[in-house]
Protein backbone atom coordinates (compact mmCIF):
# COMPACT_ATOMS: atom_id res chain seq x y z
CA UNK A 1 0.00 0.00 0.00
CA UNK A 2 2.80 2.59 0.79
CA UNK A 3 5.16 1.60 -2.13
CA UNK A 4 3.62 3.01 -4.75
CA UNK A 5 3.66 6.32 -2.81
CA UNK A 6 7.59 6.70 -2.62
CA UNK A 7 9.13 8.76 -5.30
CA UNK A 8 11.27 6.66 -8.05
CA UNK A 9 15.06 7.39 -8.30
CA UNK A 10 16.97 6.48 -10.98
CA UNK A 11 20.47 5.63 -10.72
CA UNK A 12 22.54 7.55 -12.61
CA UNK A 13 24.07 5.64 -15.68
CA UNK A 14 28.02 7.29 -15.92
CA UNK A 15 28.72 7.48 -12.60
CA UNK A 16 26.31 5.81 -10.21
CA UNK A 17 27.86 5.49 -7.01
CA UNK A 18 26.93 3.58 -3.96
CA UNK A 19 23.90 1.43 -4.69
CA UNK A 20 20.19 3.32 -2.41
CA UNK A 21 19.09 1.76 0.47
CA UNK A 22 15.97 -0.11 -0.27
CA UNK A 23 12.50 2.20 0.55
CA UNK A 24 11.27 -0.50 2.55
CA UNK A 25 14.32 -0.48 4.86
CA UNK A 26 14.01 3.04 5.25
CA UNK A 27 10.89 2.94 5.87
CA UNK A 28 11.22 0.56 8.47
CA UNK A 29 14.29 2.55 9.80
CA UNK A 30 12.37 6.13 10.07
CA UNK A 31 9.29 4.19 11.98
CA UNK A 32 11.83 2.78 14.48
CA UNK A 33 13.15 6.12 14.96
CA UNK A 34 9.63 8.19 14.93
CA UNK A 35 8.14 5.05 17.70
CA UNK A 36 11.31 4.82 19.47
CA UNK A 37 12.29 8.59 20.05
CA UNK A 38 15.60 8.36 19.54
CA UNK A 39 17.89 10.44 17.00
CA UNK A 40 18.52 9.20 14.19
CA UNK A 41 22.81 9.53 14.52
CA UNK A 42 21.38 6.40 17.30
CA UNK A 43 20.24 4.33 15.14
CA UNK A 44 21.40 0.92 16.11
CA UNK A 45 23.55 -0.57 13.01
CA UNK A 46 22.43 -3.85 14.33
CA UNK A 47 19.05 -3.35 12.91
CA UNK A 48 20.68 -3.30 9.29
CA UNK A 49 18.40 -0.54 8.28
CA UNK A 50 21.27 1.63 6.97
CA UNK A 51 23.17 4.54 8.80
CA UNK A 52 20.79 7.28 10.96
CA UNK A 53 22.09 10.04 8.23
CA UNK A 54 20.86 7.85 5.64
CA UNK A 55 16.79 7.21 7.46
CA UNK A 56 17.09 11.66 7.91
CA UNK A 57 17.68 12.01 4.89
CA UNK A 58 15.19 9.66 3.41
CA UNK A 59 12.58 11.36 6.00
CA UNK A 60 13.48 14.73 4.71
CA UNK A 61 13.47 13.96 0.79
CA UNK A 62 10.09 12.12 1.28
CA UNK A 63 8.77 14.67 3.28
CA UNK A 64 9.54 17.26 0.72
CA UNK A 65 7.68 15.51 -2.16
CA UNK A 66 4.63 15.18 0.29
CA UNK A 67 4.58 11.16 0.44
CA UNK A 68 3.29 11.69 4.39
CA UNK A 69 0.43 13.50 2.98
CA UNK A 70 -0.60 11.18 0.35
CA UNK A 71 0.32 8.31 3.06
CA UNK A 72 -2.01 10.00 5.44
CA UNK A 73 -5.08 10.78 2.99
CA UNK A 74 -4.61 7.27 1.66
CA UNK A 75 -5.15 5.70 5.36
CA UNK A 76 -7.78 7.55 6.04
CA UNK A 77 -9.56 6.72 2.80
CA UNK A 78 -9.05 2.79 3.77
CA UNK A 79 -10.47 3.61 7.17
CA UNK A 80 -13.63 5.58 6.30
CA UNK A 81 -14.52 2.75 3.77
CA UNK A 82 -14.09 -0.22 6.22
CA UNK A 83 -16.14 2.36 8.27
CA UNK A 84 -13.22 1.85 10.77
CA UNK A 85 -13.37 5.64 11.52
CA UNK A 86 -15.59 7.90 14.27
Amino acid sequence: MIEPLLPQRQRRFRHPGRKRLDDMLALQSILFVLHTGIACQHLPQELGHGSGMTCWRRLAEWNASGVWQWLHEVLLDRLRAADALD
